[in-house]
């Protein structure tokens, strides 16, 4: 099999489960609590790192930003023999009274996006496996943390989140915001493989907080920079477990 165009991996370089990121910038962090990590190749949005955790083998990769880039990192991850992905990214609230630094385990994906049309009717359900959904909320719970439990909504426009639409999402029961899930959910059905998501709330849209309305230098909040350092603790410890 020829060397995968935007990853820049081949078969066998990559172990078979794999947490993915949004950000480059985070592959790094989430390596730092691994017990040793090993840069496999790193192109345009794309970093892929190698690592050890408690004497299992795993991978880190980015997505980049929204769903047509993370649907390229799951078709070549899919290439060379990755089975299980859990994406570990940032999300923004849809119901009041989730906090900044409150963690999503998603257990679905309404398709407020273009990437997986293509690949399929919209009635098509956009779902996480049951076993990586499960072992979230399991090593959550292994360690003391309460996380929200429901569906998401991946939405490709991020400044164009009308107040009409935060509204409908609100009503309709949806916890967050994101922007990847639904191809990574929706591609890993297709493509045989197991995936689940993890996200740290860094705002809440219906309280009127957004990421970087508090912050003057940093992306995050702070609390939300100290929660994403557990939730990776939370998907590390999940993705050796599958």
């Amino acid at each position: 099999m020829a060397t995968q165009p935007h990853l820049l991996v081949d078969d066998g370089d990559l172990t078979d489960r794999v947490l993915v990121p949004g950000d480059p910038g985070r592959v790094d962090r989430i390596a730092d609590h691994c017990d040793d990590s090993e840069t496999i190749a790193q192109n345009r949005e794309y970093k892929v790192v190698n690592a050890t955790y408690e004497g299992q083998e795993l991978t880190i990769c980015s997505t980049g930003i929204g769903c047509p880039s993370a649907a390229i990192a799951v078709e070549e991850l899919a290439n060379v023999g990755v089975e299980t992905i859990i994406r570990v990214g940032t999300t923004g609230a849809l119901q009041s009274g989730i906090e900044i630094g409150d963690m999503v385990v998603a257990t679905g994906a309404a398709k407020a996006e273009g990437t997986t049309k293509r690949y399929e009717d919209v009635s098509y359900p956009a779902v996480p496996d049951y076993d990586v959904l499960s072992a979230l909320v399991d090593s959550a719970e292994a360690n003391d943390e309460d996380v929200q439990v429901g569906p998401v909504v991946s939405d490709d426009a991020y400044y164009a989140e009308t107040d009409e639409h935060v509204a409908d999402w609100e009503e309709a029961g949806l916890l967050a915001v994101e922007m990847e899930a639904a191809a990574i959910f929706s591609l890993a059905r297709r493509r045989g493989l197991r995936a689940g998501a993890i996200c740290t709330v860094d705002g809440n849209l219906v309280e009127g907080t957004q990421k970087g309305t508090d912050t003057e230098d940093d992306e995050l909040p702070e609390k939300a920079k100290n929660n994403v350092g557990r939730a990776i603790d939370i998907s590390l410890e999940a993705v050796t477990d599958l």
